[in-house]
């Protein structure tokens, strides 16, 4: 009941957040441009309160934050510059008789409002935390995986993907997904242990990952990362790690042979073998012992079959296990922090940028579309691990918005920004009646992706 109301909270913030930082951006412009701003609405639905501020504007703040609007003066005659329905007098603050380049930039200014929260959020990341994160060097290797047959090797540190710098792990994964649903090479420039020369590893990829709904780039090529020790922290009574005679420290070496790269990669195999005998060879006391483990059956809260043995991990952090020389971290200053923040904004827009192409062109699954449901869900859980964590990924959505209400869809701003080009090239508006077919169609497309988005997110949780 608690994580739900977390994330229900969470939700409401977020999106009001950034709901109110996109209208805000409209209205704005809109009165920089001398447009009588009628209503600034936040949210939907039937007004939780209303009040009209010394401006004249009437301000709304409705109970569904999936959205909002700033109604203008002139918009209901937009398409007829010279239409009767805005009284002459009032024809010089009308949105509809304002000069094409100044409607173009009332439109905009709701995206370009999404990038300079973004910028601002990623500066204020920068300031406050750097960057921070562990060295992206290889710890195991999946056998006869991806990355084994090409040729890495443990210890080896990815210095780039595709020729895109990797100071950490986070920009190695975030590189490597940008392959997502597509075929040919991806070449990791790599440094070995022994500081010799770099070199070029090639992974052969083909339609990458096109239909996972959860990517993980680093499981899919076999390569692991440094992780938490496989050491138990504790044990739960009555379960089947104190049946195999585990204790709290024994730290797991082998399962079935094969070795244990660290604690997430303990847990998978935990999770992947229920009911299944599993020979394991822990280190106690400097002494390896051998234990015979049959992991439970269970079923998680998505409803997917699991092993569980009752087993705790350890308490310590992985930044305190760590040598120095594994950790890396970027401390920026205010005016330092400003070409970072503008390079992951400029990052992150063309990677959904390029994740909605290849959506469109079925290169990845449309199962990745994701609605309220599952946002809240993320929003709740990044809340819970830290304000930086949080930030960041209110940076993501607020870039996602941006350039998805770019795109040349009719009742978006990208749509309207479409209209406003072709009438600069006809030099007149589009036709009513083109743009009313446009807004049926706009509304068709706009419909069938959030019934998509909120079916995947049922399917998720089903």
């Amino acid at each position: 009941m608690l994580e739900f109301l977390i994330s229900v909270i969470a939700l409401i913030v977020t999106l009001g957040i950034l709901v109110t930082i996109h209208e805000f951006g409209h209205f704005w412009v809109a009165r920089r441009c001398g447009v009588k701003v009628l209503r600034f609405s936040i949210g939907f639905g039937k007004a939780a309160k209303t009040w009209v501020g010394k401006d004249g504007v009437e301000y709304v703040i409705a109970p569904i934050p999936l959205g909002g609007y700033v109604k203008m003066l002139g918009q209901e005659d937009m398409a007829v510059v010279n239409s009767s329905e805005t009284p002459d007098d009032l024809r010089h603050v009308s949105f509809a008789y304002k000069p094409l380049w100044q409607r173009m930039a009332i439109v905009a200014a709701g995206p370009i409002a999404n990038f300079l929260l973004a910028i601002l959020v990623f500066w204020l990341i920068n300031i406050s935390y750097g960057v921070n994160g562990i060295a992206p060097v290889v710890n195991g290797l999946t056998q006869d995986s991806a990355a084994a047959n090409a040729g890495l090797e443990v210890g080896d540190e990815i210095l780039a993907v595709d020729g895109e710098e990797t100071f950490i792990w986070q920009h190695a994964v975030l590189q490597m997904l940008g392959r997502l649903g597509e075929s040919g090479q991806m070449n990791l420039t790599v440094a070995p242990a022994d500081g010799g020369s770099t070199r070029i590893v090639s992974i052969p990829i083909d339609a990458w990952m096109a239909r996972e709904t959860e990517p993980n780039p680093l499981t899919e090529l076999g390569i692991m990362r440094i992780q938490l020790p496989a050491r138990i922290g504790g044990i739960i009574p009555g379960g089947r790690a104190e049946a195999a005679g585990m204790l709290a420290g024994d730290e797991v070496l082998t399962v079935n042979g094969d070795p244990i790269y660290g604690w997430t990669h303990w847990v998978e195999v935990i999770r992947s073998s229920p009911e299944l005998d599993l020979d394991v060879v822990v280190e106690r006391g400097g002494i390896e012992t051998e234990l015979e483990l049959r992991p439970a059956l269970t079923t998680d809260a998505d409803g997917v079959t699991i092993g569980l043995i009752n087993a705790e991990p350890p308490q310590s952090s992985l930044s305190e296990l760590l040598p120095p020389e594994m950790q890396r971290s970027i401390r920026y200053g205010p005016i330092s922090a400003i070409q970072p923040a503008l390079q992951e904004t400029w990052e992150k827009s063309v990677f959904v940028l390029d994740s909605v192409k290849k959506m469109l062109i079925g290169l990845i699954s449309v199962r990745n579309i994701n609605g309220p449901i599952t946002i809240a869900q993320v929003a709740g859980e990044t809340a819970t691990y830290g304000l930086d964590v949080y930030l960041g990924f209110l940076a993501l959505l607020s870039i996602s918005l941006g350039v998805l209400n770019l795109l040349p869809i009719p009742i978006l701003d990208g749509g309207h920004l479409l209209y406003y080009l072709i009438e600069a090239v006809i030099r007149r508006p589009v036709p009513e009646r083109v743009q009313a077919w446009g807004l049926q169609l706009g509304l068709l497309l706009i419909s069938g992706i959030m019934v998509l988005a909120i079916y995947n997110d049922f399917v998720r949780i089903l």
